[in-house]
């Protein structure tokens, strides 16, 4: 992935005064994000609409026991174990969380959670422990797309069906895992695109906030951005593309590098809500006014939601964290031996200024 290289930095006013702002910016934002985990806690996942599938192409690949290799079990009588990646202070992970807890209750069904704190050797571990501790089956959000091997070998030689959601791991479906669930991150790409051409009227310098290296997710949703943008608008030019790890700290950090760097910035392409809210830190502490920036986003979260109201984010992908439902549909029609495809993908909405007052109720 090609990235532009950046000026280095001037620093406009005394160090000193600088420092100060930072830091008073930087406490600002982490009491911030406590504030905003603490209200998604409050709220239960299923609050808002569950996931609904896109029909599947004819012909797509499907799974069944038979050809996995495993054996029918009544889903009642099995424990599941889920294996969280990231820390859960991001509304996306509390949301996609509580939704697996309260589907395996609802359900009557003994679930084993762990936790990997963002750290993907620790999710390796994570959930090998949950194999030693008995779990039939497996439904992993994965940190990282590469690197499983230890975890496929192991889940394989238990005959341990395994289901990803929200990323994909590099390995053969219906070999080392069953179905993979998710949105379609390229599209989700494309409709950021349409936004951001509709907010800025498709001309100008625009910059990207790259999630995490290293996962599917990132780089697709570059991707889609990246080709709508060349197809529809080649007169908006993309002049800067830095990570901000998904996370709100590291989107401001990131942002406030941006509008030295970079001060006739017109737009922001946040490859999710918590680095684009970090973005909004960023302007709100540099002086600038909402508008002055466009900013779109990936997620859904209520704050992002709240701020297209507010006018500082432009437009709001969705990215349906709601997986519990149907990954436990996946595993129960799977364990009794019925087809399910390889590649479950989900419908996703978006906000905009015309629906996000009265849609905020549907965000997480």
């Amino acid at each position: 992935m090609q990235r532009t290289t950046h000026r280095p930095l001037l620093l406009a006013r005394p160090v000193v005064v600088a420092l100060a702002a930072a830091v008073a910016l930087t406490a600002t934002s982490c009491a911030k994000s406590e504030d905003d985990a603490a209200d998604s806690k409050k709220s239960p996942a299923a609050a808002g609409a569950e996931q609904q599938v896109v029909t599947p192409k004819p012909g797509s690949e499907t799974c069944t026991v038979d050809t996995y290799g495993g054996k029918k079990i009544d889903l009642k009588d099995a424990t599941v174990g889920f294996s969280q990646s990231e820390k859960e202070a991001n509304p996306f992970r509390i949301a996609e969380t509580q939704s697996i807890k309260d589907e395996a209750e609802k359900r009557g069904v003994k679930l084993l959670t762990a936790n990997a704190q963002s750290q993907f050797s620790k999710q390796i571990s994570d959930v090998q422990d949950l194999l030693a501790k008995g779990a039939d089956l497996l439904v992993i959000a994965p940190l990282n797309s590469d690197g499983w091997d230890p975890v496929l070998q192991a889940a394989a030689a238990k005959k341990v069906p395994i289901v990803t959601i929200d990323r994909k791991i590099n390995a053969t479906p219906c070999k080392d895992y069953v179905s993979f669930i998710a949105s379609d991150f390229v599209e989700q790409g494309r409709r950021a695109a349409d936004q951001m051409i509709e907010a800025t009227g498709g001309k100008g310098e625009v910059a990207i906030l790259l999630g995490s290296a290293g996962n599917n997710v990132t780089t697709e949703r570059t991707k889609g951005f990246k080709e709508r943008v060349a197809e529809k608008a080649p007169d908006l030019k993309v002049v800067f593309e830095q990570t901000g790890d998904f996370t709100r700290e590291k989107g401001q950090q990131v942002t406030e590098q941006l509008i030295q760097s970079n001060p006739g910035i017109k737009g922001i392409y946040a490859e999710n809500d918590e680095m684009g809210l970090g973005a909004v830190a960023a302007l709100k502490g540099a002086g600038k006014k909402a508008g002055d920036v466009e900013i779109v986003t990936v997620d859904g979260t209520r704050n992002a939601v709240q701020g297209v109201v507010d006018g500082w984010i432009s437009g709001v992908i969705e990215s349906n964290p709601r997986f519990g439902p149907l990954a436990f549909q996946t595993l129960d029609e799977f364990t009794q031996g019925k087809e399910v495809h390889q590649d479950i993908i989900i419908q996703d909405s978006a906000y905009d200024a015309d629906n996000a007052e009265q849609d905020l109720g549907k965000a997480y």
